[in-house]
């Protein structure tokens, strides 16, 4: 379906009879101006005269001087005309400006003058100007003037300049051009007069010189110098009454022009000098545009406005009186625009409405013009209309083209403005671009851009290929410029459209592309969080992948937040929130920003914390021991308060000022009753608690001071601690300060005998316990009590009794009718209970010393001696102590060692310490059953027989009399049980023959006594097999060494065994290892050649019992190649390193005369590489070869029995590569030290150095090897 429309100014566009309705309804369109787009492309287009230049009225002083300024732009370009008067005074003229051509006088040229610039569009003109000339001011033969005046008086010197249309401006100047001072006393006034308020001698001087400068005429003019003289005068020293030498009179009225300056002045004389304050009448001086100058004597108004219309007055003040003078200021106004009409281009047609519109005081009158010509002097036309300041032309013409002068003038002045009406004519032209692709997302709104231009403005049609009917779907709109406006959009809708100028060939396409629409997938959720942790907020969406610019903003409370320390969003969009405050709570959205569609989620986070601190925390007496605590509760930070905390603080009798906890109420009560105790100072807080803890407690309250009274209770925990026969130590708990409840507080304590006949209380009073009473006997019962007392009184309640003691004494005997008793291992003890005389004390308990002192047939256990108890006791080796309960008279004393002597005593102890020993009593115990044997081994012989030993017991327990020994096979639970018997107590090992190689016994060894046989000692074990060489080896591989280890057998004997190794070399043969045992589980096989291949082999009864092959670690030592001994530089080369090898051989020599020996063998023929072997410590540069010190090593090393000792992890760890010193084939150095000396092969120690184990030292020159290797 193709849709046409033609363009209208107003908005979009309306099926036909909608837009019929609003052409009848609606008035006919007031402006229809347009405007040419930067992209339509035009050429030679005309234009109407703008005038750039314009002229202005001015004063000419020659004819030099003349030059009106008109200039004007146009196409074609603009000619001017000049108007004088009325009357033409250039025409045809291709520069605008006017200047003075010279043939006339000066004064010829003075009048109102106008410019017009015009071209074929129509002619715009100045407003009138006025040329003013006179000649060059000149001052007339003057005489020079003198002056004579009083002291004190006041004086006007006069300027009178010659009068020019251009004011001079005036300088007071002495003969040295040096200004005249000036202040509040000496003023110059608006006239140019200098005023004296009042003279002073020093105001004496010849030089009073006026200098009129005359802008314009670019002339100074000075005048003759005036003299003056002030004589003395005694009125200096009364005073005068302020009078105004300008103006003189009492009121002025002065009328100014909006925008121009204005200057009002009051210039006083007087004596003192007086002071002038300005003010104005009607309002605020402040609220104008005046400020005061030149010490006060001016008000300068810079830019009039209608504000500073007004009454003003000026007070001119000394101690001798004032003077006042008043200005009426009118504020009037030369025309001024308001509103301007636009010059604009139209398309015919179209109807124009030019608005101009002026004020001013008197109201301007406003006059038109067309092309220069007042419009009342044109021809009538109907279409037009002019109301004051607004024409209209309807249905304009291009014809109608023209410049329209609309002009306001007053008495004060006109003004004018130039408007053209331009209606132009232009082909219609499509502006936007052919073929763009529009994207959109489903259900977002496109608009497909269609730009025109064209005077008459052109008809427009849309198509696509897709929709028959297209502004039959409501979803499409076509707007008045053109463009075709999609909402909701859909995958259908995507495909090509077409705008078309109507009666032309002109058309553009547009293509359109629906792409998928953002949507948000997880969005920011209602977090609470906790306030210093942190939060991230969700923002996972999903976008159409042709969307490439992906914006995500994060708003909080709807202000952008910015990427800083504390927020920060990830690639995914979420958004993480640092140490989370109080403030960062609040609504949180996420903005996903494509350039098609925008998505936007919302979330909040909601921070929790610790409540604030409760305020304003109050106190109200109820009564004098009651108080009221009253709180207003803190910000609960989102977390309900669920309880407070009262805290008190005594600050009377408290040094540390401690708070404690008084009490907890719940969290929507804010007040608390108190009790608090007399004569105390206090202060209290406040804490708020909610489920995240608590707040920092409040500002303490104000202190509360309660007054004194008696005591309210008594010492508590009245006793007696007497320590000293003879006295009594009364002690109590010392109540603390905050319950004395008053001043001069003590205690009064009271006391007498328990029992006695005195029932009279001896009292005596103290500050603090304790209290001490002498000759109270010893360990004698005394009734005591305590009371507390200050100056007001006894406390409330009565002090109670409480039973007391006095010191107690040594215990003066021992118990009387000890007997023992012996059970097997247990002795029973009794005796009798002592009298109370003999206690000297509290009972606390009793002490049996018991001492071990033999056993049947070992030595005594007598040590040494030494005083116990004040006498000569035995110390014995085993002696032991037990603590009985008083209330006890017997006692068991279980574990005694049998078949032993012990002795015994007791002894009775009361709180002062121990009585002396009873006689000691001996008792032996019976004999019992031994332990069991202390150890039990076996050796295996053959695999048939088991060699069994063992130990007798720690513990016999008695005369050993024999040993039983038991076995029996473990596999077996049927088989008899097989014993021994051992009547020899001496006989500590047996012989077990006939064993059965396959299977495991348990034997059991157990000792016997005439009470029997005791607990045995059990060992598993079987017979050993014969064995034989490892099969199953391990082996890893270091530079110089290969680490070979495997697992013993378990009932293997141990075998020795050779390893054989090859290097698979063309000169490669076998060598063999030390001796190695079976059972050591590991060996290092050292001394190889680094890089190299090696065969390795166990034989074992003349057969080949393991083989394997392994290559050493590190790189490979390069070898001399074939063929080259045949080559003539070889042969050179080898012949020249011989000798090298001979020179070094004599220094070696040498050497060896002077400090050393050398011994030098070579490893085998054909090998040229050598290593050095380890210095000894007694000589210098000793060397030996690799075989050398291996024969020695060999021959001094122990062979491997059992009590050999196997290399450990640690070693094989340590010394898994030994110290090689080789040259790469390149000839450089490769070997390296470890700090130790080379392993040597076999299990050599690897101890310190010494002279059987030696360190190495450096090599001291590079190896033949490396030599021959050398690049040629």
């Amino acid at each position: 379906m193709c849709l046409s429309l033609q363009l209208d100014r107003r908005g979009r566009s309306c099926p036909a009879l909608l837009l019929l309705l609003l052409l009848l309804s609606c008035p006919p369109p007031t402006q229809g101006a347009i405007s040419i787009p930067k992209d339509y492309k035009v050429q030679n287009m005309m234009q109407p005269p703008v005038l750039t230049e314009l002229p202005e009225s001015y004063t000419a002083f020659t004819v030099e001087d003349i030059s009106l300024a008109c200039e004007a732009t146009g196409i074609p370009t603009p000619r001017f005309r000049w108007v004088k008067d009325g009357e033409l005074l250039l025409e045809d003229q291709s520069s605008g400006t006017f200047t003075a051509n010279g043939q006339e006088p000066l004064s010829g040229y003075q009048g109102n003058y106008r410019c017009y610039a015009s071209n074929t569009l129509g002619t715009a003109m100045t407003h009138t100007v006025q040329l003013i000339t006179e000649a060059t001011p000149t001052l007339p033969k003057q005489r020079r003037g003198h002056k004579t005046a009083t002291e004190g008086s006041s004086i006007i010197l006069h300027c009178n300049p010659p009068h020019s249309s251009t004011p001079p401006r005036i300088h007071w100047m002495d003969r040295k051009l040096n200004h005249i001072g000036q202040s509040e006393r000496v003023t110059m006034g608006v006239d140019g007069n200098l005023y004296f308020a009042n003279l002073l001698r020093d105001d004496s001087r010849d030089d009073y010189t006026c200098n009129a400068h005359y802008i314009g005429a670019r002339t100074i003019l000075p005048k003759e110098p005036i003299s003056l003289l002030v004589t003395h005068s005694n009125e200096v020293l009364g005073s005068r009454k302020p009078h105004l030498l300008r103006p003189t009179s009492q009121h002025s009225s002065r009328m100014a022009l909006r925008g121009h300056s204005l200057l009002l002045e009051c210039i006083p004389q007087g004596l003192p000098t007086p002071m002038v304050q300005w003010r104005k009448k009607d309002g605020d001086l402040a609220d104008t545009g005046g400020r005061e100058e030149n010490y006060g004597r001016w008000l300068r108004f810079d830019s009039l406005t209608q504000e500073d219309d007004g009454e003003y007055e000026c007070v001119c003040s000394n101690t001798a009186g004032s003077e006042k003078h008043s200005y009426t200021v009118t504020v009037e106004a030369a025309p001024y625009w308001v509103k301007q009409p636009q010059s604009l281009q139209y398309s015919p047609g179209e109807t124009v409405r030019l608005d101009c519109q002026a004020e001013g005081i008197p109201t301007p009158n406003i006059t038109w013009s067309i092309n220069g010509v007042p419009i009342t002097a044109v021809d009538l036309e109907p279409r037009r209309r002019v109301s004051g300041g607004v024409l209209i032309l309807r249905d304009v013409e291009y014809a109608d083209t023209a410049i329209y002068q609309c002009e306001a003038s007053n008495t004060h002045g006109s003004i004018i403005i130039n408007t053209y009406i331009y209606v132009i004519e232009l082909p219609p032209q499509v502006l936007s671009s052919d073929g763009v692709v529009y994207l959109v997302t489903e259900g977002g709104q496109i608009s497909l851009h269609c730009d025109t231009f064209g005077s008459p403005r052109p008809h427009i049609s849309w198509e696509s290929e897709g929709m028959d009917l297209l502004l039959s779907d409501p979803r499409v709109s076509l707007l008045t410029n053109g463009t075709l406006e999609l909402t909701n959009a859909s995958r259908e809708d995507a495909g090509t459209y077409t705008c078309s100028l109507t009666h032309t060939n002109i058309s553009i396409t547009a293509h359109l592309e629906v792409l998928n629409r953002t949507v948000m997938l997880i969005g920011p959720q209602s977090e609470r969080v906790i306030r210093g942790n942190e939060c991230s907020l969700d923002c996972l969406f999903y976008k159409d992948p042709q969307l490439t610019d992906i914006q995500v903003v994060w708003r909080k409370d709807g202000r952008k937040i910015m990427e800083t320390d504390k927020y920060t969003t990830f690639e995914n969009g979420t958004l993480r929130v640092r140490s989370v405050q109080s403030e960062d709570g609040g609504l949180y959205s996420c903005e996903v920003i494509t350039r098609l569609d925008k998505v936007e989620a919302r979330g909040s986070i909601t921070v929790v914390a610790p409540p604030d601190p409760p305020r304003a925390l109050s106190l109200s007496e109820l009564q004098n021991s009651t108080v009221t605590l009253s709180w207003t509760p803190g910000h609960t930070h989102n977390s309900p308060t669920t309880e407070f905390v009262v805290e008190v603080r005594e600050e009377q009798y408290s040094d540390e000022g401690r708070w404690e906890e008084k009490a907890r109420v719940s969290g929507d009560v804010g007040h608390l009753e108190l009790r608090v105790l007399p004569y105390s100072t206090y202060r209290f807080r406040v804490t708020g608690v909610n489920e995240l803890g608590r707040s920092v407690p409040s500002e303490p309250s104000d202190s509360y001071s309660t007054s004194p009274a008696v005591p309210g209770r008594n010492p508590a925990k009245v006793r007696s601690e007497s320590t000293d026969p003879g006295t009594l130590l009364i002690m109590w708990d010392e109540m603390p300060p905050r319950e004395y409840n008053g001043p001069g507080f003590q205690y009064k304590v009271s006391w007498r005998q328990a029992g006695g006949r005195v029932l009279h209380w001896s009292h005596a009073y103290t500050p603090r316990p304790p209290m001490l009473v002498n000759d109270s006997g010893v360990y004698t019962p005394w009734e005591i009590k305590v009371q507390a007392v200050n100056s007001l009184g006894e406390a409330r309640v009565l002090a109670s009794a409480h039973m007391g003691h006095s010191g107690e004494d040594l215990p003066q005997g021992f118990p009387a009718g000890l007997k023992v008793k012996v059970q097997n291992s247990t002795a029973r003890v009794r005796w009798e209970v002592m009298s109370r005389e003999q206690t000297c004390g509290l009972l606390t308990g009793y002490r049996i010393y018991l001492t071990w002192i033999k056993h049947g047939r070992h030595r005594r256990a007598l040590e040494r001696r030494e005083g116990v108890g004040g006498g000569q006791e035995m110390v014995l080796e085993d002696r032991r102590v037990l603590e009985v309960n008083a209330s006890k008279t017997e006692e068991d004393i279980p574990g005694l060692k049998l078949y032993s002597l012990y002795e015994l005593s007791i002894t009775v102890v009361n709180s002062k310490g121990e009585g002396p020993h009873s006689p000691t009593q001996s008792f032996n115990t019976p004999e019992g059953a031994p332990g069991p044997p202390s150890s039990l081994r076996f050796e295996s012989p053959s695999d048939t027989e088991l060699s069994l030993h063992w130990r007798p017991p720690l513990q016999p327990n008695g005369v050993l009399t024999g040993y039983l020994l038991e076995y029996h096979p473990l596999e077996s639970q049927e088989s008899p049980q097989q014993m021994e018997f051992f009547d020899d107590p001496s006989v500590t090992h047996f012989l077990l023959k006939g064993l059965d190689p396959h299977r495991h016994y348990l034997f059991s060894v157990f000792a016997r006594t005439a009470a029997g046989r005791g607990l045995p000692l059990q060992l598993e074990g079987a017979t050993l097999l014969d064995g034989a060489p490892p099969s199953n080896i391990s082996m890893v591989a270091g530079d110089t060494s290969v680490n070979l280890s495997w697992v013993p057998g378990d009932r293997q004997r141990n075998h020795a065994f050779h390893f054989l190794y090859l290097r698979k070399t063309a000169w490669g043969e076998w060598e063999e290892s030390e001796q190695v045992n079976s059972t050591q589980g590991s060996y290092l096989l050292t001394g190889l050649q680094p890089g190299t291949q090696y065969r390795l082999l166990i034989t074992h009864d003349n057969h080949t019992h393991w083989e394997d092959e392994i290559q050493t670690a590190g790189p490979e030592l390069s070898e001399v190649l074939e063929g080259f001994a045949t080559q003539g530089w070889f042969i050179g080369l080898i012949s020249a390193l011989v000798l090298l090898v001979l020179l070094l051989l004599v220094l070696c020599f040498i050497k060896r005369s002077r400090g050393g020996k050398y011994a030098v063998k070579d490893k085998e023929e054909g090998q040229v590489d050598s290593e050095a072997r380890p210095m000894k410590d007694e000589t210098f540069g000793e060397y030996r070869s690799l075989e050398s010190d291996v024969d020695e090593k060999r021959s001094a090393s122990p062979s491997l029995g059992a009590d050999s000792k196997l290399p450990s992890d640690d070693s094989l760890a340590e010394y898994g590569d030994s110290v090689d010193i080789q040259f790469n084939e390149d000839g450089s150095f490769i070997g390296q030290y470890s700090g130790r000396g080379p392993v040597p092969h076999g299990n050599e120690s690897s101890g310190p150095a010494s002279p059987e184990n030696p360190a190495p030292p450096p090599p001291l020159a590079p190896s033949l090897s490396a030599i021959l290797n050398m690049p040629s």
